[in-house]
């Protein structure tokens, strides 16, 4: 019933479209001999040509088709006030030009291309586009200019549009890292893999190499399998995000680049002076600005990789000298270096921030922070801040993530806490933010948690789109 209905739906389009065009032509024959009006003009004049549907290998040649668009005869001396005036109804191609040589090739005229979405004839004009019109005195007369359309003129949409079949998911989105556009195709367009990250490269300047991440992922440093669909394989990026400079190898570490906005919150949280602790600090989007905010700062992370550019990032924005680094387990960091560390921080009166930016993980590694300081003097100010990042498919999620960090900590938190939603990972599945100043009575508890064995724990496999926001 719905294919049958788009049917009807563009034949309706195709008649409406040749009886106003058959008018206008009518119209332009009996005041205008030499208008180049066309009797027919489709009425969706940028889908690629039917021929290309089902195309693996691109062919760009095959894109090129010839159309007829609206246009006014505008004088010369007039042009660039009518260009502002109707700058809401010019042609909006890529590579395009708005306007165009007179069909007559005076010097004294030219022809503005109109928007065929927008312009269907002169009533088309707002009053302040008809009036502006004029005033300038150019004739409310349309005319149609044959236009060549090429591969070079469609936008990555059109062109993935025309070659996937019908009635099947189409999608140009990708995450952009440096050079590196990077995808997450459906089965159904594993086919055509190849060609959409031709296609993609091509329309988005800068990208140079196109991956689709596998679908399986069971890394321990939850670093995703990639293939190149297009372009060089350099995998090592460049990019800079809150005027932070990063490089990595994107294939061996983890990068989001939606994350940005959250990186930022929490640093702006830091003040000079204060201690920064970063369980899972990846290659250090949070460490790295807050090291620049002067904030002293304990980074960690169990990737090797990632711990070499995160060592290389402090090098790069000239804080390695504020930076202490290292590659542990999250639970035998916090066991180890931030154990020896907090007792003198706490007498300091330091403000302590302590991150732990592993949503997949990071509530069960909470357990870590009981007893950490048994046998030191219990305080009751400058405790550490902990912000831990947990997803949730839960109908109340906020509820949920702060019930298992309870859990984790041996401790309700429901009144010692916020949190803050980061973002919607998938269909029914939230990434948040748990808040909450480290109870002393799980600090300087006696009951002391007996660490895990030193490694965190491999992620069951899942589907991709779960794995790729797992920190």
């Amino acid at each position: 019933m719905l294919v049958c209905d788009r049917r009807m739906s563009r034949l309706f389009s195709r008649v409406l479209t040749s009886a106003c065009i058959h008018r206008k032509a009518t119209s332009a024959a009996e005041k205008l001999s030499h208008s180049a009006v066309k009797p027919v003009m489709e009425p969706k004049l940028y889908q690629a040509p039917p021929e290309v549907r089902g195309m693996t290998s691109l062919d760009k040649g095959a894109f090129t088709q010839t159309i007829a668009v609206p246009a006014l005869r505008v004088p010369t001396r007039v042009l660039n006030k009518v260009m502002k005036s109707l700058k809401k109804s010019t042609i909006q191609r890529p590579g395009v030009p708005k306007v165009v040589q007179d069909t007559e090739e005076s010097s004294d005229f030219r022809l503005v291309l109109l928007d065929p979405h927008r312009v269907s004839s002169t009533s088309s004009f707002s009053e302040a586009e008809a009036e502006a019109l004029r005033s300038f005195g150019v004739a409310e007369e349309l005319q149609y200019h044959e236009l060549q359309l090429t591969y070079d003129n469609l936008k990555s949409e059109e062109v993935l549009e025309a070659v996937l079949p019908q009635g099947q998911d189409v999608t140009s989105a990708f995450s952009r890292v440096g050079h590196i556009a990077h995808m997450n195709l459906r089965d159904h367009q594993l086919s055509y893999k190849n060609l959409i990250g031709q296609v993609i490269m091509d329309k988005n300047p800068g990208v140079t190499c196109v991956v689709n991440k596998t679908n399986i992922i069971d890394s321990t440093y939850r670093n995703f399998k990639m293939e190149v669909l297009a372009g060089e394989e350099n995998m090592v990026a460049k990019v800079k995000e809150n005027s932070v400079t990063y490089e990595f190898d994107f294939s061996r570490v983890y990068w989001n680049p939606r994350l940005s906005t959250e990186h930022q919150r929490v640093v702006e949280l830091v003040k000079r002076g204060d201690t920064v602790l970063d369980v899972f600090a990846g290659v250090g989007p949070f460490a790295i600005p807050a090291a620049r905010l002067g904030a002293n700062v304990l980074a960690n992370d169990l990737n090797p990789e990632s711990y070499r550019w995160l060592q290389h990032n402090c090098k790069l924005n000239k804080v390695d000298s504020k930076v202490r680094t290292f590659n542990l387990d999250g639970r035998a960091f916090i066991q180890g270096p931030v154990k020896r560390e907090l007792p003198v921080l706490l007498k300091e009166k330091a403000n302590v921030h302590v991150v732990m930016n592993l949503p997949a993980l990071a509530l069960e590694f909470l357990d870590a922070f009981r007893g950490l300081l048994q046998h030191e003097v219990p305080c009751d100010d400058n405790l550490p801040t902990v912000y831990c990042y947990g997803f949730s498919k839960d109908k109340n999620p906020d509820t949920d993530v702060v019930k298992r960090a309870s859990g984790s900590l041996g401790l309700p938190l429901d009144k010692q806490c916020s949190v803050h939603f980061v973002r919607n990972v998938a269909p029914n599945k939230d990434m948040l933010c748990v808040r909450f100043t480290l109870p002393k009575e799980v600090l300087f508890s006696s009951h002391h948690v007996q660490a895990e064995p030193s490694e965190e724990p491999a992620p069951k496999k899942q589907k991709c789109e779960e794995t790729t926001e797992s920190t």
